[in-house]
């Protein structure tokens, strides 16, 4: 009688995550999943509330558990590197993970938020030799900022309502780069200089639920000849995009940055080349654009 070989069956799925506070609103999971899905991958992308003072216990939660990375988002960008094995060049040089990749043992923290970016503006506009105004200091501001920098921008304007942790963005910029860039204190409705070509909102402004959010500027301002980008992908259509687009600006929505840092980040973990299509059309699926 012929024996029957046991069929071999593995139900563990690789698993990646995301954490932050808050991300009931980032829609990052449905993008990476259904690249998981195309690529057929049988991995799961899980998003996890985690509070600032939980972070240290959230990243030993991923060693304990197999994770093979994640992404982390507001407000651990730049804390979560004291509780990692190592940091990448990117992110050594920006100050602030949003990506957090397994090598053997160790976790190690890089940053695809600054390179999502780019990549969304050089769709438009190559960024050499252009002037940049940003709103915003935080780990996606510094990430924007230290990419556009070494892409050859020629001046970086930072607005930020705290005064040491905006001039500590301008003060990493002028040590690791050779930009110009200046601090403006950020209390009031905020000029948009007629030499400024690209604007940026690297806040939190605008985000679900806060969607009604205005951000501080003077709309009459913006012109035809400006691009305007937001990093906000929930909704992608925020206040400022919307106010842009009616002034006859070119804009950029943050789910351009959102799916092009995904890329990285999927690539990171899986050493697979996902199709970017078919993760934009997820989040369009899910916004209904």
């Amino acid at each position: 009688m012929q024996a029957v070989t046991p069929m071999k069956w593995n139900f563990k799925p690789e698993l990646v995550c995301l954490f932050g506070q808050p991300v009931a609103e980032n829609p990052t999971q449905h993008m990476i999943e259904a690249a998981f899905r195309h690529h057929g991958l049988d991995w799961r992308y899980v998003t996890m509330e985690v509070a600032p003072e939980q972070l240290e216990a959230a990243v030993a939660g991923m060693r304990a558990m197999g994770f093979r990375g994640g992404n982390c988002t507001i407000p651990h960008k730049v804390a979560v590197q004291k509780y990692l094995d190592r940091i990448g060049e990117s992110a050594s040089l920006i100050g602030a993970v949003n990506c957090i990749v397994r090598q053997d043992d160790l976790l190690v923290g890089e940053n695809t938020d600054g390179k999502g970016f780019l990549q969304s503006l050089r769709d438009l506009q190559e960024p050499r030799g252009r002037r940049v105004m940003m709103f915003g200091a935080g780990g996606a501001a510094r990430a924007i900022a230290v990419e556009l920098a070494l892409a050859g921008v020629e001046h970086i304007q930072i607005w930020n309502r705290s005064e040491a942790r905006g001039r500590e963005l301008v003060d990493l910029l002028h040590q690791r780069t050779d930009v110009a860039a200046d601090f403006h204190s950020w209390q009031q409705d905020a000029p948009i200089d007629a030499s400024v070509d690209v604007l940026v909102n690297a806040t939190s402004i605008g985000l679900f639920p806060q969607v009604d959010e205005r951000i501080p500027l003077i709309e009459k301002d913006l012109r035809e000849n400006l691009i305007v980008a937001d990093v906000i992908p929930n909704p992608p259509q925020t206040r400022l995009i919307r106010e842009a687009r009616s002034r006859g600006c070119q804009v950029l929505d943050g789910l351009g940055m959102l799916v092009n840092q995904g890329v990285l980040g999927f690539r990171y973990w899986t050493g697979v080349d996902p199709d970017p299509a078919i993760m934009r059309a997820a989040l369009e699926e899910v916004f209904g654009t």
